[in-house]
């Protein structure tokens, strides 16, 4: 093991870490900015305690998201010193958009929400929430932007040794990112949605309150939703992959040779014949690439190498991110139907919604490493193998070392954010409802 393969161990811990709270963030932004529009609208007060509950849930979640970010750009200095040469010029205007734009929009209109409530006029402060989460997905839009230029880099050119942006709108605008951004935000409303009804399984089980009642509907809702947007984007990925990573395509499937007509395997010695033509290209009859055939290739165009991905870990991370994802909102769906004519939740449907937690947590995670590993042996499509992206003056030693003490920290980081969201969820939304004593003086609630 050299220190490549540590710094490759030390993003990939620090960053699937991250993603965890990133999803969250980003839909369960949305999901209470609609219960304190629900509240402003109707003024019943249980969508005003759902909001300050998931309100906090939300903000817990934030700042261990912001704090658990911080370290990938260290990262790029430390491990990743010939990456961020190459793509520096590139990656600037997004980030930039990002940190200025998008994460400045977020964390001042947060600020205001947070120390808002009694002060600011109702309709200035739901605004306030509105913003902030409008804020988050902006953010994950630039974010996911850069992204995608890394595996289909356009709007630039090579200028000596380094990558230069020339056109900033098809960085933006391009065609990866285009279909990653809605499949990413679609699977985040998933996890929002997933952590809303395991929360409300946790209360209906205790409690037949009828505010869990309409949490856990809006989250059914709002989860079965997303779920069609992630299959509609889903397909637009795989057409994309099919013209513009055939490897990582190829590898999700254990295709090894060129295929017309390839068949889908769901498990190894299960297949579905003709449908992985179908899916990739709309044609039943359409060759796919198999590693095999694209290794051969790749070494004449690229020069001796082994460009293929690790395949075992891109094959059921493919299988994981489908499987958990569809259980969580076939889960949705069988929800919303269970309870059409009445809005009562069996016990056994409350349980099961407990498993709403975990299910899309480890299918976004899966999806990431199904995106990052199938990219494999490039940080950039075509232009700069990982091998060569390392920073150069960093030892195995050193390296070493802040693996060991950002896995630490984060080990700390996740007992602490897993006791502070149990203890919020333990404690219910009774002791979040301002008094009535309070509303009338206008006196701050002191939630926060």
């Amino acid at each position: 093991m050299d220190a490549l393969d540590l710094a490759r161990w030390q993003f990939g811990v620090t960053t699937v870490y991250h993603f965890l709270f990133v999803p969250l963030t980003i839909g369960l932004g949305i999901f209470v900015a609609g219960l304190q529009t629900a509240w402003h609208r109707t003024g019943k007060e249980h969508y005003l305690k759902l909001t300050k509950f998931f309100g906090k849930l939300f903000l817990i979640n934030f700042a261990m998201g912001v704090v658990t970010g911080i370290v990938q750009e260290f990262q790029f200095g430390m491990n990743w010193s010939e990456y961020s040469t190459f793509v520096g010029d590139v990656f600037g205007a997004p980030l930039a958009m990002e940190a200025l734009l998008a994460f400045f929009m977020e964390s001042t209109f947060l600020g205001l929400w947070i120390f808002g409530w009694d002060r600011l006029p109702k309709k200035a402060h739901l605004a306030c929430i509105w913003a902030a989460a409008i804020g988050s997905n902006l953010s994950a839009y630039f974010i996911l932007a850069a992204n995608a230029w890394m595996k289909h880099p356009v709007g630039y050119e090579v200028v000596d040794g380094k990558a230069r942006m020339t056109d900033l709108w098809a960085v933006l605008t391009n065609s990866t990112a285009v279909a990653q951004v809605p499949h990413v935000i679609g699977a985040a409303f998933i996890v929002a949605g997933g952590f809303v009804l395991a929360v409300s399984g946790y209360w209906l089980l205790r409690t037949r309150a009828p505010m869990w009642r309409n949490a856990a509907r809006a989250a059914l809702v709002m989860t079965a939703l997303a779920g069609a947007v992630v299959a509609g984007t889903g397909d637009m990925s795989a057409r994309l992959m099919y013209e513009q990573q055939p490897m990582k395509l190829a590898s999700a499937e254990g295709l090894e040779h060129d295929t017309a007509g390839a068949a889908f395997s769901l498990v190894p010695g299960i297949e579905i014949p003709k449908v992985l033509s179908f899916l990739s290209a709309h044609d039943p009859n359409a060759t796919v690439q198999g590693t095999e055939d694209l290794q051969r290739r790749f070494e004449q165009q690229f020069g001796p190498g082994d460009y293929r991905p690790d395949q075992p870990v891109v094959f059921w991370s493919f299988r994981v991110m489908m499987g958990f994802g569809m259980a969580t909102v076939g889960l949705s769906v069988l929800g919303l139907w269970l309870t059409r004519r009445r809005r009562e939740f069996p016990r056994w449907l409350s349980r099961a919604m407990l498993l709403a937690l975990p299910l899309p947590l480890l299918s976004v995670i899966a999806g990431w490493l199904l995106s990052e590993i199938g990219r494999q042996p490039w940080t950039v499509a075509g232009e700069l193998l990982t091998a060569s992206s390392v920073s150069p003056g960093v030892s195995l030693a050193e390296v070493a070392t802040s693996l060991t003490i950002f896995t630490l920290l984060y080990g700390a980081l996740a007992v602490a954010e897993v006791v502070l969201l149990a203890r919020h969820v333990r404690k219910g939304v009774e002791e979040q409802a301002p008094t009535p004593a309070a509303a009338e003086r206008r006196e701050p609630s002191l939630m926060y």
